[in-house]
């Protein structure tokens, strides 16, 4: 599996394992959940992304007990977290609204709980998860750095975040912003002509790409695009998954998409789409597909 830099001493594996649904599994046991991860790094996925709010707020938890149970993974692991929503479920169910929260009190506690919840010391990466409207840059960009500094965190990204909202907050901050994880796949590809992937190359930002399979969606859909993938796939000698990430896998932006499935068997084909080479014709041949137009 190829590896990522985003910084120094800090690389990922290409691929990213999302633990979104991991608490939606019938199995969430510490054997269980120990097996997908061994899954994921004997094909040489390493990466690991969760988020406070997963699980109503519950999904780092099931990672903790599963470290806990096998603690020797953590070495072999990068884990990916996030902060700053505040939803009135799980451990914030007496909020009165949904909101974000970039307060350097929030952020500080939001981490000491992560780290509480998946029994580690530290976490390799954490994304500050939407943009806030409300947020005040310099306090913070100063609570991100201090958490660099005191080796809770050893590096910081934005997920969701436009431009502007990553210039402001970088603008504020010593340490660099290593990433930014966007939505990206065939079936939403905005990123490609709004501005965000230009900006991430000028910058040599290597984005990571949520929601890479459209929430299934690409998996079920029955119209042209659906059609030009089963083909581009029979000529590959893989299924729609492998073409739809080997698409944004092949962009010279660097995705690292984050992919999640509950499934085992499901999980022992991921590191596959690695493999599979899109060409520029077949690249544009799926991207008229997609957007139901030839481009201009």
């Amino acid at each position: 599996m190829e590896r990522v830099v985003l910084g120094e001493g800090i690389d990922f594996s290409r691929i990213v394992y999302g633990m979104w649904r991991i608490k939606d599994d019938a199995d969430t046991s510490a054997a269980h959940v120990q097996s997908k991860i061994e899954t994921c790094l004997d094909q040489g996925i390493t990466t690991f992304d969760q988020a406070d709010i997963y699980g109503d707020y519950g999904a780092e938890d099931v990672l903790g007990k599963a470290l806990k149970g096998a603690p020797q993974l953590r070495g072999q692991m990068q884990i990916v977290t996030k902060c700053d929503i505040v939803a009135p479920i799980g451990r914030y169910a007496s909020k009165r609204v949904k909101h974000y929260d970039t307060s350097a009190e929030h952020i500080q506690s939001s981490v000491d709980m992560s780290l509480g919840a998946m029994a580690t010391d530290y976490i390799d990466l954490l994304l500050v998860h939407r943009p806030d409207p409300f947020m005040d840059a310099a306090e913070t960009g100063a609570a991100l750095d201090a958490l660099v500094t005191s080796g809770k965190v050893r590096a910081i990204g934005v997920s969701n975040f436009r431009p502007w909202d990553w210039s402001l907050l970088q603008s504020r901050m010593s340490s660099p912003l290593v990433t930014n994880q966007i939505e990206f796949s065939l079936g939403a590809n905005d990123s490609l002509t709004n501005g965000d992937l230009a900006f991430h190359q000028q910058h040599r930002i290597k984005p990571m790409a949520w929601s890479p399979l459209g929430g299934g969606d690409l998996m079920r859909q029955t119209d042209a695009l659906a059609t030009t993938m089963d083909r581009i796939a029979d000529d590959l000698g893989t299924d729609r998954a492998g073409v739809a990430i080997a698409w944004i896998l092949a962009h010279p932006v660097g995705f690292m998409p984050v992919m999640g499935t509950n499934n085992l068997d499901r999980i022992r084909a991921l590191g596959a789409a690695a493999d599979i080479k899109i060409d520029r014709e077949t690249w544009f041949e799926l991207l008229e597909a997609a957007n139901g137009c030839e481009v201009a």
